[in-house]
C-alpha cells in the first residue's frame, strides 16, 4: 500500500531526472511498513542505465533515519529505456530485505509531463537474490485505511 501523493512524487522525480535514472527512498516509522517521508536522492552515477546513491548522502540518510526511528520502507529508481523490472545489477545491490523496491519506467515518452498513457510503476521484494513482484495498492492517504488489516 502506498499513498497517491508518494506515487506522484516518485513519477515526477523520474520524469525530472530523465534521461538519467532517478533514485530515492520513502522512509517510515520502524516496523510500520508505511512510507510517509519522500526523500529524493541524487543519482551519483548520473547515468541513463545505472543508479548509485552518493556515499556521503547515504551515510547522512541512515544517520537521520536512525535519529528519527525510521527505516527505508521504499527504495525506488527509474528505468529510462526498459521495463520496470529489476536488472541483475539492481538485484545484486539490493541490501534491504524489508524494503519494497519500486521501479518506474520512463520509456516510450513516459518521461513527459504531458504523457497521458499509464506509467509503468511496479514493486518488488528482493531477498537473497530472489525477486518477488507484489501488488501496488494506491490509496489517497493512510488515514483512509485505518482499521484495515
Amino acid at each position: 500500500m502506498i499513498e497517491k501523493a508518494t506515487v506522484d512524487a516518485i513519477v515526477a522525480h523520474a520524469r525530472r531526472d530523465h534521461p538519467d535514472e532517478a533514485c530515492g527512498v520513502v522512509a517510515g516509522a520502524e516496523g510500520s511498513d508505511r512510507g510517509t517521508r519522500f526523500i529524493p536522492m541524487l543519482n551519483a552515477a548520473m547515468s541513463p542505465t545505472f543508479y548509485e546513491f552518493d556515499s556521503g548522502d547515504l551515510l547522512r540518510l541512515y544517520k537521520e533515519l536512525d535519529e528519527r526511528d525510521e527505516e527505508p520502507v521504499v527504495i525506488y529508481h527509474s528505468h529510462t529505456a526498459t521495463e520496470a523490472y529489476p536488472s541483475r545489477t539492481d538485484i545484486n545491490l539490493a541490501q534491504e530485505p524489508g524494503a519494497h523496491y519500486v521501479l518506474v519506467s520512463t520509456r516510450d515518452g513516459a518521461d513527459s509531463p504531458a504523457y497521458d498513457g499509464p506509467v509503468e510503476f511496479r514493486s518488488y521484494r528482493i531477498v537473497d537474490g530472489e525477486v518477488t513482484e507484489e501488488e501496488v495498492r494506491v490509496v489517497g492517504s493512510y488515514a483512509e485505511t485505518e482499521g484495515e488489516h
